[in-house]
């Protein structure tokens, strides 16, 4: 008779990884099966271009990752993870070759974003600074599980997290600071009048201020490495190239935890329509490239930041979301890019570089906004495209292709648009319990939402862990 477990976990993500590693280390014997040949989800690096020029398909800069409460627990730089960070986090160029930047220092950001804006910007993030473990550990959580550990900074940081971007953005006066939080709120892909996206932004903000937004050595795929390494240390046993379609294909065990889109635990558990309408957001379009070199952005900050975002003012932020939302073709979009080979050389050829950029564009979208996105990066880089050896192109179809969890191209596996990133993948105690006892999930699509953090992860693990010791 086969052994029986006490948990499974389908998808070796991060999340999957996480919920493995916290079961395991209580000393539960876990299984991890994923349908690629290799772990990580969208924490993945790969020759996508050229021989030598590693590419991350997805997740590439990681702020949250840096400051996760999970992940500082653990001890994944004796299992290689190596964060390395830019000299700037992010910077926010105009086509004047001017920029806001997004920096370590608090000074150094207010005093980008000019004399009128600079006191501003110092008085929102004055409450908050050196706070962020405390904000993290509140935040980045299920709401309503538990006191939160900070009351008084709970509040307050609340009180601003919940006003839309379009609210927060009218304390600033100048084009720099009002573009420098949309650009940031805009990561949530979502309408900058909704609810908690000036939340977003200044949790990103923060998350500069403490941690970075550093970028792993070797790629995405060795946070992914760490926790598997760290896995295994703990006993736990991951099988990659084993797609699953249905739960009696699995080993028995006491309980599954699906790092997965809500829609594929429910076809593969047989919950039948569960989850049938769970609404999923808009999708981006990725450009990876190699490059003959490093991209000539006319903005000397943009030079030194490992994240360059391109939009640049609130309102062509506020209308390429509106178009991503809406169902429009994508013709001035938003750019969020990156070029990680800066600051980490093992990730392409010696003199050449690797960059991506993507777009938000309508779930499901199926056309090419390449010459958009170029053209964009040429507005703020002349002479970009002299530069291109190769790209490999990314639409919707292809994301979803590679990850089965981004559902028509949504990356952030579900809307985030209004109370969604709050009530996922539905309103319940319990967001990751279903309606069979021994099936769980653990995905981007539960509390507190999409990003490489491992907090999905985590809290789904402590809510197999109540339920196994009958707690």
């Amino acid at each position: 008779m086969p052994t029986l477990l006490d948990a499974v976990v389908v998808g070796a993500g991060p999340n999957g990884l996480t919920a493995a590693v916290e079961l395991a280390r209580r000393g539960l014997a876990v299984e991890v099966f994923e349908a690629a040949d290799t772990i990580g989800g969208g924490a993945r690096t790969e020759e996508l271009t050229l021989p030598g020029f590693r590419h991350d398909p997805c997740s590439a800069v990681h702020p949250l990752a840096a400051g996760s409460p999970a992940f500082t627990r653990m001890p994944l730089a004796r299992h290689g993870l190596r964060w390395l960070h830019p000299e700037l986090p992010m910077a926010h160029p105009f086509p004047d070759g001017t920029a806001a930047v997004l920096s370590h220092s608090v000074a150094e950001t207010a005093l980008s974003l000019g004399p009128r804006d600079a006191g501003a910007y110092r008085r929102l993030v004055a409450p908050f600074r050196g706070r962020w473990d405390e904000i993290a550990a509140d935040f980045l959580r299920t709401q309503w599980d538990g006191p939160p550990r900070s009351p008084w900074l709970y509040a307050r940081f609340g009180a601003v997290a919940a006003q839309p971007a379009a609210l927060l953005a009218r304390r600033f006066t100048g084009d720099k600071a009002r573009g420098l939080l949309a650009g940031l709120a805009a990561h949530g892909i979502a309408p900058l009048t909704g609810f908690g996206t000036g939340g977003m932004a200044l949790l990103f903000a923060l998350a500069a201020h403490a941690g970075g937004w550093p970028v792993p050595r070797g790629g995405s795929q060795a946070i992914a490495d760490a926790l598997g390494s760290y896995l295994r240390e703990q006993g736990g046993v991951v099988h990659t190239g084993r797609t699953v379609k249905r739960l009696d294909e699995l080993p028995p065990a006491r309980a599954y935890v699906f790092d997965t889109s809500p829609t594929a635990l429910a076809r593969i558990a047989g919950l039948g329509n569960a989850y049938h309408g769970f609404p999923y957001g808009p999708a981006v379009f990725k450009v990876d490239y190699a490059l003959d070199g490093p991209v000539p952005w006319r903005a000397p900050q943009a030079r030194r930041a490992g994240t360059v975002h391109l939009g640049p003012t609130y309102g062509e932020i506020d209308a390429a979301l509106g178009a991503a939302l809406s169902g429009a073709d994508p013709s001035v979009p938003f750019l969020i890019t990156a070029q990680p080979s800066l600051l980490d050389p093992s990730r392409a050829p010696e003199g050449k570089h690797t960059f991506w950029a993507y777009a938000h564009v309508p779930r499901g979208w199926e056309g090419d906004a390449t010459e958009v996105v170029e053209r964009q990066i040429e507005r703020f880089a002349p002479g970009f495209r002299d530069l291109v050896l190769a790209r490999a192109v990314a639409g919707p179809a292809e994301l979803a292709a590679r990850n089965a969890n981004y559902v028509g191209g949504d990356i952030a596996t579900g809307s985030v648009a209004g109370l969604r990133l709050l009530i996922r993948p539905r309103l319940a105690r319990v967001p990751y319990a279903t309606a069979h006892p021994a099936v769980f999930l653990c995905s981007s699509a539960t509390p507190p939402g999409p990003g490489v953090h491992g907090m999905c992860g985590h809290y789904a693990a402590k809510a197999v862990w109540r339920r196994l010791s009958g707690r």
